[in-house]
């Protein structure tokens, strides 16, 4: 790409949890699933899920599975567990219009999925939605994508950035570095998007709608327009 094409594209940025995929129903259905297997004891999984996420600064599913079994080396569930996981029918958590939405902005601009997670499930999840192939394989996942946005500019040179993420901590940290050049799309859909007391620490975004759908509505004027503000 030449600087004359960087200089005048716009890019899309798509997070993938809670913004494409409905991530809190595929957390149902694995706590179920472990509920079935290994019985009152699921909640330690649970456990040490969120200690391992705070350790890392990301949901890393697998290594939570891994350090649970540690605890239970000889109890064949968790294979069954590990089994329903890998194997997750992922795409059919896509949110409605999710697809169309992205499409929508492939007439305005690069869509490019930015996600962070570790580096196993994360891709996993991906591929088996469809998303990789939607996307065409514009695929970044870090461990925290808010650090790494000279990356970003660096891989995808634009004019303007767009954003579009159910964290609005994400959405400020981002804000903040690129400024009048991003605009911040926040969809209300999952449980840190509905936590009213989280969203009123941060920043405003540039635009809200209440579902990925709603992307469709946006015209490219808007949307530049929008970041200013």
């Amino acid at each position: 790409m030449n600087r004359a094409d960087a200089g005048s594209r716009t890019v899309f940025l798509f997070d993938v949890d809670n913004t494409l995929v409905d991530n809190d129903r595929i957390e149902i259905d694995l706590k179920r699933r472990l509920k079935s297997k290994v019985g009152a004891d699921a909640g330690r999984y649970w456990e040490l899920f969120e200690q391992l996420r705070s350790e890392l600064g990301y949901a890393d599913y697998l290594g939570a599975l891994q350090s649970y079994r540690i605890e239970r080396p000889r109890d064949p569930q968790l294979l069954e567990v590990s089994y329903f996981m890998v194997n997750y029918p992922f795409a059919n958590r896509l949110f409605p219009e999710s697809l169309d939405a992205v499409e929508h902005v492939r007439c305005l601009g690069q869509p490019v999925i930015l996600s962070d997670g570790d580096v196993v499930f994360q891709p996993r999840k991906v591929d088996r939605s469809g998303l990789y192939d939607v996307f065409e394989g514009h695929v970044l996942i870090y461990v925290h994508k808010e650090k790494e946005l000279p990356d970003v500019e660096a891989k995808y040179p634009a004019a303007h950035y767009v954003m579009i993420d159910d964290k609005v901590r994400i959405l400020a940290a981002i804000k903040e570095h690129w400024g009048a050049r991003v605009t911040t799309i926040f969809p209300r859909q999952g449980h840190y998007a509905l936590d009213a007391a989280q969203v009123a620490q941060y920043a405003k975004p540039d635009i809200t709608i209440e579902r990925i759908g709603e992307l469709q509505k946006l015209s490219l004027e808007e949307i530049l327009r929008a970041a200013g503000k």
